[in-house]
């Protein structure tokens, strides 16, 4: 089961930041000699190091960066620069690339400058880089496909920084972590850094934890702080997930999208991957006409699905259930029918029992170019089935 899907559920009980991901990443089973190569790789001047720390009663690994001398002044081209120039798959690059955009376009937006403009203090030291390359290399090493999380703590009081006092969770943290589930956890301190806000929110790109998998393997990695208040590390699970061909209903109710865009709606959603999508007319609230959107989807696409649903139609939610269903034994063939290739999907019923019914794309394409009607088309094709030719 660990070689069919291998999924990583991030558990920031105590919050995040980029240190806690990569000792949890070495705790399930990342290489350490492997990450100390990938630093030594980087063209930037830092060490590791690597070794374990007892957070209250949970043992855990820490990950601490070195930098032996003052880091430079850094703007997002230079980060940018360094990311290109790293020996990681282009996956974790696009990934890291993404997490340090975001950065910049957080802090820009907070202080009125554009996001090319900011000047890096924090999170553009080589700390930073090495947390963000080596997570999400460090994911693509361990042969992971996907990333969940849990609520995310984000603590309470103030945390100072190079623009001084500000309150927890910082602006730029809190803009990086919309579009996640938050916890707002009673305890004093930074729980989460905007480094580990961004890279949760491109690892997971917002997906909640699945309610059923079969843990793999799981592993803390530890903050910096020992408060005697709560063990402050950060949990990882690499896990299989259950149920990954079961289908679920999605079922959203629009008053207030224009008819012409729901022609759009539908390619979108079918593009998303819906097996199939419906649409017919309810009445609402007040006596409101409205448009019911159904559509049967894979357990396993739901979250991209629901992106595609908000990002498509007006909708501010939708209602989901899993559901079975029982089908036919099917195959797919190809016939020739005047020149035109025409697949054919058939099914195998109980006691020998077989339909067959053309593809309609198939249909229309042949008609079009036959100047014939579609239903004709289709008729002349059922004979060449009956006949066996």
């Amino acid at each position: 089961m660990e070689e069919q899907s291998r999924s990583l559920i991030f558990d920031p009980f105590a919050g995040i930041s980029g240190d806690m991901i990569l000792g949890a990443l070495l705790d399930v089973g990342l290489p350490a000699d492997w990450l100390r190569g990938l630093v030594n790789d980087l063209p930037v001047r830092a060490g590791i190091e690597i070794g374990q720390a007892a957070r209250r009663s949970i043992n855990a690994l820490r990950v601490h960066v070195e930098t032996s001398q003052p880091e430079p002044a850094r703007h997002l081209d230079d980060v940018l620069e360094i990311i290109d120039q790293a020996p990681v798959p282009r996956s974790a690059q696009e990934l890291a690339t993404s997490a340090f955009r975001r950065l910049a376009e957080a802090e820009g937006e907070i202080h009125g400058i554009s996001p090319d403009k900011v000047h890096f203090h924090e999170v553009g030291a080589a700390d930073a880089i090495v947390d963000i390359l080596g997570a999400t290399a460090g994911v693509a090493e361990l042969g992971v496909e996907r990333c969940y999380t849990r609520p995310v703590a984000i603590g309470l009081g103030w945390v100072t920084a190079q623009h001084g006092a500000l309150p927890i969770p910082a602006p730029a943290t809190l803009k990086l972590l919309e579009g996640l589930p938050v916890s707002e956890s009673h305890l004093e301190g930074e729980l989460t850094t905007p480094t580990g806000a961004v890279l949760l929110s491109v690892l997971s790109q917002g997906r909640r934890a699945p309610s059923g998998y079969v843990p793999i393997r799981s592993g803390f990695g530890a903050g910096r702080r020992d408060p005697s208040s709560h063990p402050n590390c950060l949990r990882v699970i690499l896990a299989a997930l259950e149920m990954q061909d079961g289908l679920c209903m999605v079922q959203a109710d629009i008053d207030d999208m224009l008819p012409e865009y729901v022609p759009a709606l539908r390619e979108a959603l079918e593009a998303a991957g819906a097996l199939d999508v419906w649409m017919h007319s309810v009445q609402m609230k007040k006596g409101r006409s409205g448009l019911r959107v159904e559509a049967l989807v894979r357990q396993n696409q739901r979250d991209e699905f629901a992106r595609t649903l908000f990002s498509y139609s007006t909708t501010l939610g939708f209602r989901f259930w899993p559901v079975d269903r029982e089908v036919l034994l099917r195959s797919t063939k190809t016939i020739e029918w005047r020149g035109f290739a025409i697949r054919v999907k058939t099914g195998f019923g109980a006691e020998g029992h077989v339909t067959c019914k053309p593809e309609y794309e198939d249909i229309e394409k042949a008609a079009r170019a036959l100047g014939l009607p579609a239903l004709k088309v289709r008729q002349e094709v059922e004979k060449l089935l009956q006949s066996g030719s």
